[in-house]
């Protein structure tokens, strides 16, 4: 049988104040804070995972938040959008949530009949919040005002804005296993039939769209699923056979990744399922301390002083 990407496995994005993304996505949003790291190439700053209550793969949300960071610039080149899944009746519960903590509402509709309410995180991040059309039965974290009832299964879906979907679609057909399903207006869906959860991906062709700009408020790159580090290379070969540069395997400590910038502009990386979350910590402790990769334990002391205080 043929081994097959996992649809997504986690999508990063930037943030500003470290303080004011915990908070939101812990309590407004009612996440897991599942690991509490800093960033590899930047000990300096805070790496945050967000997620269910193992942070499993299709629900990770992870974040670099770079204190006074400009805000970015929506955009063609980019992922411009997270689609959480939610209960089906839950998104007026989730509108009356959000007003109240005076979130940003950007929209609400049907989109290929599938109810939605958009809104923006503090630093301007685009989150889509999605009533599936198949029951989500994945369980989720809950907190003590962000019940089963109302709270997000992970990751329905991201958007990549592209001023031409050819290419991009291709790579997502002829490397990553997904299929096209159908358009309304410039949204184009395609979809994998691997997993259930986190298995959408849409493509908004905006040809005369200005160019994305990488900054605050907008996501990194978007990251697909693979169990184990032996697929993961065999998809190293796919992505070289189809013309593009790749990375070598990188050790993220929680997963294996290699990394790809498709066609469109995007970032892509590729990650492994193993060997997950609870290695360094145990599960009913996750993000309750401060994890440092090996190469800078040394530092820890350091790190911590500059480091901005979540409390």
């Amino acid at each position: 049988m043929e081994n097959k990407v996992l649809g997504i496995h986690h999508i990063t994005a930037i943030a500003g104040n470290a303080k004011r993304n915990y908070e939101f996505y812990t309590n407004v949003l009612g996440l897991r804070l599942v690991k509490k790291t800093v960033n590899f190439d930047d000990p300096g700053t805070y790496h945050f995972y967000f997620g269910d209550e193992a942070g499993t793969p299709g629900t990770i949300l992870t974040f670099f938040p770079w204190q006074n960071i400009p805000r970015g610039r929506q955009g063609t080149g980019m992922a411009t959008d997270i689609g959480y899944s939610v209960p089906k009746g839950s998104l007026q519960q989730w509108k009356e949530r959000l007003e109240r903590f005076n979130v940003h509402i950007t929209g609400t509709g049907e989109r290929f009949g599938e109810e939605f309410l958009s809104f923006e995180d503090p630093d301007g991040l685009p989150i889509t919040l999605v009533v599936p059309a198949l029951i989500d039965d994945r369980k989720p974290w809950e907190t003590d005002e962000v019940k089963a009832i109302m709270a997000v299964r992970g990751f329905h879906s991201t958007t990549l804005s592209l001023r031409s979907i050819s290419e991009t679609s291709r790579v997502l057909t002829e490397i990553l296993g997904y299929r096209f399903e159908k358009t309304e207006g410039n949204r184009h869906r395609y979809i994998t039939s691997a997993i259930k959860g986190a298995a959408t991906v849409d493509l908004s062709e905006l040809p005369s769209a200005a160019r994305a700009m990488n900054a605050g408020g907008t996501i990194h790159h978007i990251a697909f699923r693979v169990p184990d580090e032996n697929v993961l290379m065999e998809y190293r070969e796919k992505v070289l056979a189809h013309g593009l540069n790749i990375t070598t395997k990188i050790d993220r400590n929680y997963f294996f990744s290699l990394y790809f910038r498709e066609p469109g502009g995007v970032l892509f990386e590729l990650a492994t399922d193993n060997p997950g979350f609870a290695v360094d910590e145990p599960l009913s402790q996750l993000g309750t301390s401060l994890k440092l990769p090996p190469q800078y334990e040394s530092s820890r002391a350091e790190i911590e002083k500059v480091l901005p205080s979540l409390s």
